[in-house]
């Protein structure tokens, strides 16, 4: 069940893009964000705003290829007023995008009850079962109401895209906000019509144990749903052996085959494969000169350039394991007190879903742990550490471009980009220290040191080394990871999905 990117490919050729067999094929993807957003200028005249992530990057340079139509659903009312329509990509190409429009009550019954946190929680076993979550009257009609409902809108709105299509159209669905619509989807579209529906998880896919916490109806429906899907994609190995043990724990009339990497079930086959999403280097690197970048850099090493720098780049979320990350540096420097005065630790932190209640009491309780190591052993000169809260790519950029040690400690990521945006842009021949429940771990284990999540002395002890590791080994280190991580970009965990495509002729 290797994916085709653990193949032993040396280059970052597309072999389905350089075969030309897409040519004939539309793709439809599908997402809850959409690849921009409606903004309107002074005037009134509407602007696209391109939105973030590899997936829109990737795309984007296939859109001069491949007749590409993009599904999500409306994030604001211009979203939601302008519909649909041909939208302006790179390289003078475009893609035609449409925007859903569920009703309020039941998107946020979809988005900020199901999906987040109880899918989200459940998947990156964040839940304290003994405690959380309780699934009551208003979290079952939060999946009635809202997340059937919406992912029955997407089901409907893919279908007629599908039957609109001439030839057989390829359709690519993203992450866990739409696991129920591949059923929708088999339901609405004619038998005749020939197409191929693939589904990509972007986060981490436990074992049976933690989907038998979720009721049967719930678990049933989105087991019963992805196996309509002929290729599902997940980020790691670990990922799609826990999702076929799951069929196989649960439904039992499937048939799985771990050597093949397939589920049947209902006389249908689904195949699962790995496919480690990356980024985009180039675009990485062009953000990496630009003068904006440059400023945020001046002004850290202005103010941090006596120090040493451990750097830490985290949305503020209870998986992404911030307080454990301070108290592994508080014990640091508590067991090595030749760091103190000489090393600071600079956290770069993006707010997210504050509207979770989980969310806003991590970031209380984050706070509080740098604060306890500001006041156990800081000076009235030396402030050990220096958080900043906000949404800004560029200047994370920068603070990635000289740290000395990069902490990755996350509890449970689907793959943790940042792991690779570091290595990339960093011109210090930083250290990596990676959590090994990472999705990253896979491919960059060769050049990482690794560490378990929960354990804080080890964490301690792996900065220690990393601050003190040979000028040689860091720099052979942070070699490995560069040609990993540029040979296996996000245009080739694109490509790797054409393939299997291809090669399962599917």
């Amino acid at each position: 069940m290797r994916a085709n990117g653990q193949t032993g490919l040396s280059d970052r050729r597309c072999e389905a893009k350089d075969k030309k067999l897409f040519r004939n094929r539309s793709l439809i993807v599908a997402s809850n964000r959409g690849p921009v957003k409606i903004v309107h200028d002074d005037d009134g005249t509407i602007q696209f705003m391109r939105g973030g992530g590899g997936l829109v990057t990737a795309l984007a340079g296939l859109a001069d290829q491949l007749d590409i139509s993009w599904i999500a659903a409306a994030d604001s009312f211009e979203d939601a007023a302008w519909g649909s329509g041909r939208v302006p990509m790179e390289y003078g190409s475009e893609m035609q995008v449409k925007f859903i429009s569920p009703a309020d009550d039941a998107y946020d019954g979809y988005y900020n009850v199901i999906s987040n946190p109880l899918l989200w929680f459940l998947q990156h076993t964040m839940w304290d079962f003994p405690r959380a979550p309780t699934i009551d009257h208003e979290t079952w009609l939060a999946w009635d109401k809202g997340y059937v409902t919406v992912n029955q809108c997407f089901g409907e709105a893919i279908a007629a895209a599908i039957e609109s299509c001439t030839g057989k159209p390829l359709v690519m669905l993203q992450d866990y906000q739409l696991y129920l619509a591949p059923k929708f989807i088999r339901d609405a579209v004619s038998q005749e019509k020939k197409y191929t529906l693939t589904h990509f998880v972007h986060i981490p896919w436990p074992g049976p144990e933690d989907w038998r916490m979720l009721p049967e109806r719930m678990r049933s429906a989105i087991l019963e749903s992805l196996l309509c899907v002929d290729l599902i994609g997940f980020q790691t190995r670990g990922d799609a052996l826990n999702f076929i043990r799951t069929c196989e724990s649960f439904l039992h009339e499937s048939k799985v085959k771990f050597n093949k990497g397939s589920v049947v079930y209902n006389g249908k086959i689904t195949y699962i494969r790995d496919f480690p999403i990356s980024i985009n280097v180039d675009a990485l690197h062009e953000i990496a000169e630009s003068i904006e970048v440059a400023q945020y850099r001046t002004s850290f090493e202005d103010r941090f350039g006596e120090y040493r720098l451990i750097v830490r780049v985290d949305r503020t979320e209870p998986s992404k394991n911030i307080v454990r990350g301070f108290q592994a540096f508080d014990e640091m420097l508590t067991l090595h007190p030749e760091h103190l005065e000489k090393v600071m630790f600079l956290a770069i932190l993006v707010p997210s879903r504050m509207e979770v209640h989980e969310y806003q009491d991590y970031l209380d309780e984050l706070m509080a742990a740098a604060g306890r190591v500001n006041v156990k052993h800081g000076t009235s000169e030396w402030e050990p550490v220096r958080v900043l809260v906000g949404e800004n790519y560029q200047r994370a950029v920068a603070a990635l471009q000289i740290y000395d040690v990069l902490l990755v400690n996350s509890i449970n990521d689907g793959m943790n980009l940042v792991a690779k945006e570091g290595p990339t842009v960093n011109r210090r021949y930083g250290v990596l220290i990676l959590s090994e429940t990472t999705g990253a771990h896979q491919q960059l284990n060769v050049g990482a040191s690794v560490i378990s999540p929960c354990d804080v002395y080890g964490t301690a002890q792996a900065l220690h080394e990393a601050l003190n590791m040979p000028a040689e080994e860091r720099k052979e280190r942070a070699k490995r990871l560069v040609e990993t991580i540029e040979r296996e970009d996000i245009e080739r965990w694109l490509c790797w999905q054409l393939e299997a495509v291809a090669s399962l002729k599917l």
